[in-house]
C-alpha cells in the first residue's frame, strides 16, 4: 500500500485498499440500486454526485490518516 521514493511517502494506488474490501463494494451496491428507482433523472445525478464527492473526501482524509500513522509508526522504531 505504501511507496516510499526520494524519501516521500505516498499511497501506491490510492483507490485500491477500499475497491477491494467487499463490504464496502456491497454497500455502494446497495446505494446505486436504490438511487436507481428514483424516477427524477436530475435528482438521481445530483444525489449520486454528492455521495461520490463525500466518498472522495472521505478517501482523502483516510489516505491522510495511513500516511500519518505509517510516518508515527516509522519515528517510533528508530526510538527502539
Amino acid at each position: 500500500m505504501f511507496s516510499k521514493k526520494n524519501k516521500t511517502i505516498y499511497l501506491s494506488n490510492n483507490r485500491e485498499w477500499k475497491e477491494k474490501n467487499k463490504e464496502y463494494l456491497m454497500h455502494v451496491q446497495s446505494f446505486l440500486d436504490k438511487v436507481d428507482n428514483i424516477e427524477n433523472e436530475g435528482l438521481k445525478r445530483d444525489i449520486i454526485t454528492q455521495m461520490l464527492k463525500c466518498d472522495s473526501i472521505l478517501t482523502k482524509l483516510a489516505e491522510e490518516e495511513f500516511i500519518k500513522q505509517y510516518k508515527k509508526g516509522q519515528k517510533e522504531a528508530y526510538l527502539v
